[in-house]
């Protein structure tokens, strides 16, 4: 629970600028083209930071590394709240993503040393779904106080949270071998369950870094993931715009809406990716298929993002939109698992940054090329036609390029 509230925070954080679009218009005179620019910041900033921050998690555990991202996260809201400009508002959601570089991929290792392969769909699930949860519960909240006291305000609060986490986290946080409370019977449960030893890579960083990305397991798991990254960039960040735009509703009004979808990714993450996956596994069924089933399901149902753009209701585009949310968030979970299915000895920490490097790049293009489509065409159409497209390749990766989810062999 307390990794999930973490990625919860992370994500109050980032959503926050969706919600801001408007009022950050009127004073900076910011258009579609430059909230895209904007909103891919942090992504890109994110993402280059991912294979460095594996390297740092591998070599000095998420204890220290968890630590120093939660306190960095609220000076990058602080930073945001205050800024006078667009310059500094950019270097501040940038320094955003330099913060919260860890969470992901440290949540991943956590996972791998705190839970058995068997309760590892439900536990990853848990975090995973935080992401989504924070849209329904920060989109409305945060569109309540921005319409009230404005943007500022909202970022300040994002900034409460990340200092509360921080405090949370370093009260509580500690790696199985260095919890105390833990029985030993406990602690054997989950170390003969098949979890993730806790330790360095017996190899060198960059010796362990190359061949891992020679792996074709990898490369499937990444673009795949990417793919589902891309989607959820665009919704994450356009989602409100969108729904106000093309259907012309008020800024509180298109927040609920937008809420709808988020409700139903959160649902099916934990049911679905979690739940369901671990209670198959458990009566079983062989693991492989169970997971890559759950994986390709949720990407063609993501495929459904294409009828939104077919309808002039906005209750029939959310029904779409909440098929194709709801779809590619349950196959997240199953995603961010595979690190520790599949990482040798001591590097899940480095597979799950490189898979979550090339879903952040994903993730930063999204709104970069939705905002210069809108602005050329006026219209949010083509931006969810490519969006589909996006999720076909990530299909074909799943399909052809993952293969079995079992462990790559230690390098020689």
């Amino acid at each position: 629970m307390l990794l999930g509230l973490g990625i919860l925070v992370n994500y109050v954080d980032r959503v926050a600028l969706s919600v801001a679009q408007d009022p950050l218009h009127a004073e900076f005179g910011i258009g579609p083209a430059e909230f895209g620019l904007l909103s891919g910041t942090f992504f890109w900033v994110y993402a280059i930071c991912q294979i460095p921050v594996g390297f740092v998690l591998d070599r000095f555990g998420y204890v220290v590394v968890g630590r120093t991202g939660a306190f960095l996260w609220g000076l990058a809201a602080s930073a945001t709240a205050l800024a006078p400009n667009f310059t500094v508002l950019n270097a501040a959601r940038g320094f955003l993503g330099i913060a919260e570089a860890p969470a992901f991929p440290g949540n991943a290792k956590a996972t791998s040393y705190w839970f058995p392969t068997s309760e590892r769909g439900l536990a990853t699930a848990i975090f995973d779904a935080a992401a989504k949860a924070s849209n329904v519960i920060a989109v409305p909240l945060l569109a309540f106080i921005v319409g009230m006291a404005g943007w500022r305000w909202g970022f300040g609060f994002t900034a409460l949270l990340s200092f509360l986490f921080f405090l949370l986290f370093t009260r509580f946080y500690r790696n199985p071998s260095q919890m105390r409370s833990l029985p030993k019977e406990e602690y054997d449960y989950i170390v003969c369950g098949g979890a993730q030893p806790e330790g360095v890579p017996a190899n060198r960083e960059f010796v362990q870094l190359a061949y891992l990305v020679s792996q074709a397991k990898v490369w499937g798991l990444t673009i795949g993931f990417s793919a589902y990254g891309y989607l959820f960039g665009l919704l994450l960040t356009w989602l409100p715009g969108y729904l106000k735009a093309t259907f012309h509703e008020s800024l509180v009004g298109s927040a609920g809406y937008a809420a709808i979808p988020w409700a139903v990714a959160t649902v099916s993450d934990l049911v679905v990716g979690g739940w369901l996956v671990d209670t198959l596994i458990a009566r079983g069924h062989e693991a492989t298929r169970v997971r890559k089933t759950i994986l390709v399901l949720g990407m063609v149902l993501g495929l459904a993002i294409f009828g939104a753009t077919l309808t002039n209701d906005i209750r029939i585009a959310i029904l779409f939109v909440s098929i194709a949310l709801g779809g590619v968030a349950f196959s997240a979970p199953v995603g961010w698992s595979i690190p520790g299915l599949i990482a040798p000895r001591g590097s899940a920490g480095v597979v799950g940054s490189v898979m979550n490097c090339f879903n952040n790049l994903a993730n930063a293009a999204a709104p970069i090329a939705t905002g210069f489509i809108v602005a050329k065409t006026g219209s949010f159409q083509f931006a969810l036609v490519t969006a589909a497209v996006v999720l076909a390749v990530g299909i074909v990766s799943y399909v052809f390029l993952l293969g079995r989810i079992e462990p790559i062999p230690e390098p020689a």
